[in-house]
């Protein structure tokens, strides 16, 4: 009785703590569900992070550092077309541009035909749709001056050129008579992208600048051009009598701006028709972390009436640059040329044998 007695009083005591307990949790839920009736004052806003300012980076001798992997490639044409009369489209109406400009790249050819014996760009992974770098900003050219959109006029002399070189490509024939009269692109020589001015090429248009005391390299994908551009403040260029493919360039810095000044080209790969006395000036400067601002200014009195000026952003890519080995030149001109080689001969003795019958 003395055990069960001590027992059923220790239970009782635990009864009576699990009570007051549980007394006065209640109490303390209902005094929290009381107060939260109540208005409470609003917790002050926490302010939003300031965005960090972006800071023009430098290389250690103090230039503004323009190195890495660049791209040029855009939908906007280099002149206006010729039904648009305003310097920006819409959203929508650019949007609708680049839907059409797609879709005419994805085009296939009619199997069976001439225009079939070619390499499929979207195979391949070339078409622009297919980038994820391409810069488009809306506007109708390239070119911002003149205000038009537009290559200004031929001069007197310009037009007598273009005469005459077209007079001489129906001279020369057929591009297939020699290698000499093939397209200096499809012998490898140079293409468009290497410049100056450096233009969207269409594919691989991709440039890698690296930058040393005294110099700055641009790298082209297209071709592997290379351009090394002394900023030393060297004056002097290259003699009259020597020109090279893509001139001769000199660089300096205007402030933040890398201004390359280009002559001495040789003529051979005329940009729109231009003289080999054509000087051009491009612009260079870091915009942001993922843009540079690149303006080109053509001056050529023996080809257009004035001057004019185009600008084509680049935008910030992806390296490294593989080099771009150029097989078309390496192997198809010569399979080009014993093609019609073959295609003469089959000819020749077709005439041969109706005129011995």
């Amino acid at each position: 009785m003395k055990y069960r007695t001590l027992a059923t009083w220790s239970q009782s005591v635990g009864v009576l703590v699990v009570a007051i307990a549980v007394s006065a949790l209640a109490a303390r839920v209902v005094a929290g569900q009381a107060s939260s009736t109540k208005p409470q004052p609003a917790a002050p806003a926490k302010a939003a992070p300031a965005a960090k300012k972006w800071t023009l980076p430098r290389t250690p001798d103090g230039q503004p550092d323009l190195q890495g992997y660049w791209t040029n490639s855009t939908y906007v044409p280099l002149e206006r077309p010729d039904k648009v009369t305003k310097a920006t489209y819409t959203e929508e109406e650019f949007a609708a541009v680049v839907k059409e400009a797609a879709a005419r790249e994805a085009e296939q050819t009619e199997p069976g035909t001439v225009a079939d014996v070619h390499y499929d760009f979207t195979q391949f992974g070339l078409d622009k749709s297919q980038s994820a770098f391409v810069k488009n900003d809306l506007r109708t050219s390239l070119i911002v001056d003149p205000p038009n959109g537009k290559i200004p006029p031929l001069t007197a002399e310009g037009q007598k050129r273009a005469a005459d070189r077209a007079a001489e490509r129906r001279r020369m024939g057929a591009t297939t008579d020699a290698v000499q009269n093939m397209p200096v692109g499809t012998r490898c020589l140079i293409m468009a992208g290497s410049g100056p001015p450096m233009m969207n090429a269409g594919y691989n248009n991709n440039y890698q600048i690296v930058q040393g005391p005294g110099y700055v390299m641009i790298l082209v994908e297209m071709i592997h051009d290379l351009r090394i551009i002394p900023i030393d403040n060297r004056a002097a260029a290259l003699p009259e009598n020597m020109r090279q493919w893509m001139g001769d360039s000199r660089g300096h810095w205007e402030g933040d701006t890398l201004v390359i000044e280009t002559t001495n080209l040789n003529g051979k790969n005329p940009f729109r028709g231009s003289s080999e006395n054509m000087r051009v000036t491009e612009r260079i400067a870091r915009v942001d972390a993922d843009t540079l601002s690149y303006k080109f200014t053509i001056t050529d009195p023996a080809t257009w009436a004035t001057p004019w000026t185009g600008e084509a952003p680049m935008t910030k890519s992806v390296g490294p640059i593989f080099e771009h080995a150029c097989h078309e030149g390496n192997y198809g001109v010569t399979n080009t040329l014993a093609g019609a080689r073959l295609e003469d001969k089959k000819a020749a003795e077709g005439a041969a044998k109706k005129t011995s019958n």
